[in-house]
C-alpha cells in the first residue's frame, strides 16, 4: 500500500517557524506523485542581528532541529530534506557530517542539506571552479560558506551578504536587490553564481538570471530540493528553474 498522494515520495521538510519561503518554493518544484510535510524548527524572530547574534540564533536553530524531526517522523517520510542552509555550511565537510548524524540517526532516514546540494549541483552542472555568492547572512556565516566550498575545491572570488535587520526581513528582500547582487557578483573570473539562504527567494529569479548572464546561477532552495528529488531516483524535467530542473 502507498500513500494516495505521495506515492513515489513523501519528504519531510524542516524549516526555521520564521521561515515563509521553503515552504512555497518547494510546493512550486513538486512533482505529481511527491508530497512535502513541513516541520518547524521553533526559533524566536531575531531583530538587530550583528555576527555574534546572527552565528547564536543559527545555533538555536541547530539545536531545536531534532524536535523537528520527532514532529515529522509519525508520517513515515521517506526522506528528509532541510529547508534552513546556514547551520549545514559550519565547520566545513566534515562539520556537515557531523551535523547531519544525529538526525539521520533519530529518524532512520537520510536527509539532503543545503551545502552537500550546492556542491552537488556544482558537479552535475561541470567545469566549475571559481564562485561567487550572495546570502542574506553577515559576514562571518559567508566565511563559513566560502570554507566549505574550498573543502570541495572551488574558490569563492567574491561574496555579498545583505545582513538582513532579523529572520522575517529575509523573506522581505526584493527581486531588485537579489538582481542587483547577482549582477555585482558576476564577471569574467567566476563560473558560476550561487544564491544562500533559504529565506531569501530565488528561485525564478537564478534561473532567469542563468540565461542572461550566460553561467549557471544556482538557488539554494532549487537546489536542494533538486538533490532530493535525484536521491530518491525522481527524474522528472522542469522548466522555469533553471538547468538544473530542466537538464540534470
Amino acid at each position: 500500500m502507498t500513500d494516495i498522494l505521495g506515492y513515489r515520495a513523501k519528504f519531510g521538510v524542516l524549516g526555521p517557524a520564521t521561515n515563509t519561503v521553503v515552504e512555497p518554493e518547494f510546493a512550486e518544484m513538486r512533482p505529481v506523485g511527491v508530497t512535502n510535510h513541513y516541520s518547524r524548527i521553533y526559533v524566536e524572530n531575531a531583530n538587530a542581528i550583528s555576527n555574534e547574534s546572527f552565528m547564536k540564533g543559527t545555533m538555536v536553530i541547530s539545536e531545536n532541529t531534532l524536535d523537528a524531526v520527532r514532529h515529522v517522523v509519525p508520517c513515515a517520510p521517506d526522506y528528509l530534506v532541510m529547508g534552513m542552509s546556514a547551520v549545514t555550511f559550519y565547520g566545513g565537510a566534515k562539520g556537515c557530517e557531523e551535523w547531519k548524524k544525529p538526525i539521520e540517526d533519530l529518524s532512520g532516514l537520510k536527509i539532503s542539506v543545503g551545502s552537500e546540494s550546492i556542491v552537488a549541483a556544482l558537479e552535475a552542472l561541470g567545469g566549475i571552479q571559481k564562485v561567487a555568492f550572495m546570502s542574506p547572512y553577515y559576514p562571518v556565516a559567508n566565511q563559513e560558506v566560502a570554507n566549505f566550498l574550498s573543502d570541495y575545491g572551488y574558490e569563492s572570488v567574491r561574496d555579498i551578504c545583505l545582513q538582513c535587520p532579523s529572520w522575517t526581513a529575509i523573506a522581505e528582500v526584493t527581486n531588485k536587490i537579489t538582481r542587483e547582487s547577482f549582477y555585482a557578483l558576476d564577471g569574467d573570473d567566476v563560473d558560476a553564481i550561487i544564491q544562500v539562504g533559504t529565506n531569501l527567494s530565488a528561485i525564478h529569479l537564478a534561473a532567469d538570471m542563468e540565461k542572461e548572464l550566460g553561467k549557471p546561477v544556482i538557488a539554494i532552495n532549487t537546489a536542494t530540493y533538486w538533490h532530493a528529488l535525484r536521491t530518491c531516483q525522481i527524474q522528472d524535467r522542469m522548466d522555469g528553474f533553471g538547468r538544473l530542473l530542466k537538464e540534470l
